[in-house]
């Protein structure tokens, strides 16, 4: 009887909060999070996704700038790359950042698939979780780990449900990159550009978007439980030997522009919502700059759309106790 019945606890009783442990990666990713990292195709996902294995893998900030507090090994499985583009792309890291990747607990999975919709390969991947034990579990991509419908949301559940079992089972940080439609919604917020079911969004604790604007490559993060820290443009930089990501701007006089154009538009939407066509007028910038605009202030929760209207979105004021 006692095994139908199930576990609560006094909340009072549940374990405590631990500051200095909520993060994997500083500000960019939670301590046994589970996210996307997303963004469309040709936008160096893959790139990013190694340089955050090698930086959990060797305790160096990834990018050159987020601290890893939670360092350990990392498991990898690159569904699309051949071995050898794998090795040389890792290579180029480790040479940028002084590292030497034969000192690194850093495995990759080499079976040449992987469909994780199946219980014989659900079961080889919880195994090799539990092996080789990983801080991080890299998935690279989506699309490749499975044949389920993407846009069914039932199947696409069930396949996350498994990995959001893995990670508590595990205690492990999960991260799957997936594709972004090419065409996604005007002004929706990078997350809702995903491909397939809504649910992708949904369940991460931690997700990384790449967005590719012309020559510009600029990298956003959203968390459940955790402030978002500023959007950054990178760039793939460095020579055939050490090939890495790099931090290009996000402050600056790229950023202030980017700052006094959100404050024009969110001074235009202070007293009424206006179709973009308003704001357009209000603001005086091009309807691809306009789109951009909201996109980014969509994604820190500044505007929503509300029909054919974009409205500002206030936050509420605490009123201090007269007691």
């Amino acid at each position: 009887m006692s095994n139908t019945l199930l576990p609560v606890v006094r909340a009072a009783q549940l374990e405590e909060p631990n500051a200095q442990n909520h993060w994997l990666i500083q500000s960019l990713w939670a301590r046994s999070g589970v996210g996307i990292l997303g963004g469309a195709p040709k936008c160096c996902k893959s790139w990013l996704g190694l340089d955050i294995a090698v930086s959990v893998a060797s305790a160096s900030p990834c990018l050159g700038r987020f601290e890893v507090t939670d360092p350990g090994s990392a498991l990898v499985y690159m569904a699309e790359d051949a071995l050898s583009i794998v090795k040389r792309r890792l290579l180029g890291i480790c040479r940028h950042r002084g590292i030497d990747l034969g000192s690194l607990p850093l495995d990759v999975i080499t079976a040449p698939a992987l469909r994780l919709d199946l219980e014989r390969d659900q079961t080889r991947l919880k195994d090799a979780v539990a092996r080789h034990k990983p801080r991080l579990l890299l998935l690279d991509p989506f699309v490749r780990l499975h044949r389920i419908d993407e846009n069914n949301a039932g199947d696409v559940s069930v396949l996350l449900g498994y990995l959001r079992q893995l990670q508590r089972e595990h205690d492990v940080a999960i991260i799957v990159t997936h594709h972004a439609r090419k065409n996604g919604p005007s002004g929706a917020s990078a997350g809702q550009g995903l491909r397939g079911s809504g649910d992708l969004h949904a369940w991460g604790d931690s997700n990384l978007y790449l967005r590719r604007s012309r020559d510009t490559l600029t990298l956003t993060a959203e968390h459940r439980a955790a402030a978002a820290p500023e959007s950054l443009n990178l760039a793939l930089v460095g020579s055939d030997e050490d090939v890495h990501l790099e931090i290009t701007s996000g402050v600056g006089e790229e950023g202030s522009m980017a700052s006094e154009l959100d404050s024009s538009v969110l001074a235009a939407l202070s007293q009424t919502p206006l179709s973009r066509t308003a704001l357009r007028a209000a603001v005086h910038v091009r309807n691809e700059k306009l789109g951009q605009i909201l996109i980014r202030l969509a994604d820190t929760g500044s505007v929503v759309r509300q029909g054919d209207k974009w409205a500002r979105v206030v936050q509420a004021v605490p009123v201090p106790s007269l007691a």
